[in-house]
């Protein structure tokens, strides 16, 4: 096996052990989003607003034993009932 196959392997490795380590994580498009945390009685919102070449925010609630992800490059509206909790980073398997 040459270094490429042996990265490319141990990086999909990685990401199997964190989506072990993490549960299922179900990515969803912003407004599906606002309207799972619409349908939570008392909704955590974990977000992080990354820059790198461009702004970028990104989403993390649970509902229903699930974690569910967006992002989107413009801030979302969430509702003042919401815990939202800033984070400096979220990194979520791909």
């Amino acid at each position: 096996m040459n270094f490429g196959a042996e990265a490319s392997a141990g990086a999909y490795a990685a990401a199997i052990q964190a989506v072990k380590a993490s549960g299922a994580i179900v990515r969803v498009d912003p407004d599906s989003f606002l309207r799972m945390i619409g349908k939570n009685e008392h909704p955590v919102v974990i977000v992080a607003e990354e820059k790198i070449f461009k702004t970028r925010y990104k989403y993390l609630t649970s509902y229903g034993g699930f974690v569910f992800f967006t992002k989107s490059s413009t801030p979302l509206t969430i509702s003042g009932r919401a815990e939202v909790v800033a984070a400096r980073k979220i990194w979520v398997p791909s």
